[in-house]
């Protein structure tokens, strides 16, 4: 998806009193399984952040997950004098693991960027991240697990249907959005062959939609929203962000579908948005950073997705809200590596409260 700035979000002071001095283990994964192409973006991708930081003034020794025994690549590093910029999504071989990562990070005694092992681990479940939307009052459309009861109760159109157990956008493009039943039964039965796992079938919310960048800890704020623009899309299938549009250059939904930060919001809306999705970030038990995906259907704003371990990269929803206050890249990753900081045995003891990476946010609509 294409980036199109807009300027309805007040200009915010360009500051940051976050310590440069902290040493940063950048740690980041590379499959051998990969093609060469993958594996080339990937180490130019930590080159370039690892770059940012050291720009910041931090010291920064970057860390390949190129093999299953991550204790043995961490074991030449002293937690106590590290913090972890958690940039590794999983073990190589072993899909969804990013909560494995962590768990050997904690056991190991690193303090690290993000949401904690158990956090991440429940994310991957849908069905489990919608009950827990629906005991806590958090609008999120009308949804089912396959089975539990049967599709044959289905009367929601249009519809999706998803992987139940999958990131990223895995699994989605225009076929999974479903407008009568036997379109959906033969969904249903591609996400049980391709991916061997249920599929959730939800209420298709045809609004717009929101990638909403949060971060700190007690205090929340939320970065300027960012909108999925599909207006380019007549047919309702096309209108929703796809595996295409976020990692494949050239397709049709990466081309044509226009993020727009900040989204064009009035106060009354922004209000309503951060207090949905600070609600959400706290529910989940999100630490650092998180992204919450919505849309907007007849004033309220449902949760799609509350996603803890959202993608840093320089093109993301995320790093364009934070340009847009005036940070850039390596300021970004500093702000993070400050709120791990404030858990670190050591340099926890050096931290002042001001320095807890929270954006300054007075007279900003919609802030904390």
């Amino acid at each position: 998806m294409k980036k199109s700035d807009i300027s309805t979000w007040p200009d915010q002071i360009n500051s940051t009193s976050a310590r440069i001095d902290i040493p940063v283990l950048l740690l980041h994964n590379i499959d051998p399984s990969w093609e060469p192409f993958e594996i080339k973006t990937s180490l130019d991708d930590a080159d370039r952040l690892k770059s940012a930081l050291e720009e910041q003034g931090h010291v920064v020794s970057a860390v390949a997950v190129d093999q299953e025994d991550l204790s043995e690549l961490l074991e030449p590093f002293d937690p106590f004098e590290w913090v972890v910029f958690n940039w590794c999504e999983e073990i190589p071989g072993s899909p969804r693991s990013d909560w494995r990562v962590v768990s050997i990070l904690e056991s190991m005694r690193f303090t690290y960027t993000g949401s904690s092992a158990h956090v991440l681990k429940r994310s991957w479940d849908k069905a489990g991240s919608k009950r827990r939307m629906d005991s806590n009052g958090i609008p999120t459309p009308r949804w089912t697990l396959c089975g539990a009861p049967g599709p044959a109760d289905w009367n929601c159109f249009p519809a999706i249907v998803k992987p139940a157990y999958e990131h990223c956008s895995v699994g989605i493009n225009p076929d999974a959005v479903v407008l009568d039943q036997n379109h959906m039964l033969h969904r249903i039965g591609h996400v049980e062959r391709i991916f061997r796992q249920p599929a959730l079938i939800e209420d298709f919310i045809d609004g717009r939609e929101f990638h909403v960048t949060l971060w700190g800890n007690g205090d929340i704020s939320m970065l300027p929203p960012a909108e999925m623009d599909f207006s380019a899309f007549g047919d309702v299938c096309d209108r929703l962000c796809t595996w295409d549009s976020k990692f494949i250059p050239g397709s049709v939904h990466y081309e044509k579908i226009e993020m727009k930060i900040p989204a064009p919001l009035d106060t009354a809306q922004l209000d309503l948005l951060r207090s949905t999705t600070v609600h959400a970030y706290r529910v989940f038990g999100c630490r650092d950073y998180a992204r919450v995906d919505l849309r907007l259907r007849d004033g309220v704003f449902y949760v799609l997705d509350v996603n803890p371990n959202a993608d840093l990269s320089p093109d993301t929803s995320m790093v364009y809200a934070a340009q847009h206050e005036g940070l850039n890249y390596g300021q970004v990753a500093s702000r993070l590596i400050n709120l791990a900081a404030g858990r670190h045995p050591m340099f926890s003891k050096y931290l002042e409260t001001q320095v807890q990476a929270e954006p300054v946010t007075e007279g900003i609509p919609g802030a904390i």
